[in-house]
């Protein structure tokens, strides 16, 4: 299974956050959004990424006053991409070794989607489902 075909039964929509946006307005999307996760946009496209979990920790180290800061400051910079055309389980691979748990999806330089560790699992049950369906046919035509 591709990339392309996890997109195509969850959807391209792509939550995005400018990196000048402050944490609280960051905060306030990610609550809109229903996300645990947004792209952070800069002038040359993909900044970095922010999730839940970025926001919760720097809370911790700097109080409220983290929700004036600039996303900038809180996200990873360092983005993983994959592309439409990419397996599902390379995917699994590089999430698992680099214990991350959204990774945009970019064709051509364009954001064409995300795919979260979620999506990833729900489409390896899925595969699994049609392999035990196809093998208990089998059997019973046998």
């Amino acid at each position: 299974m591709r990339i392309a075909d996890v997109l195509r039964n969850k959807g391209s929509a792509v939550a995005t956050v400018e990196s000048r946006a402050s944490v609280a307005e960051l905060v306030a999307a990610l609550a809109e959004h229903n996300v645990g996760a947004m792209v952070v946009l800069g002038p040359e496209g993909i900044a970095g990424i922010v999730s839940e979990r970025d926001v919760v920790r720097r809370l911790h180290d700097r109080g409220g006053e983290l929700l004036a800061a600039p996303v900038s400051e809180i996200m990873t910079s360092e983005v993983f991409t994959c592309t439409p055309r990419d397996s599902v389980d390379s995917l699994t691979v590089l999430m698992t070794e680099r214990r991350i748990r959204h990774v945009p999806v970019v064709d051509g330089g364009e954001l064409v989607g995300i795919v979260s560790i979620g999506d990833v699992v729900k489409s390896r049950i899925s595969q699994l489902q049609e392999d035990h369906d196809q093998l208990t046919a089998y059997i019973v035509q046998g």
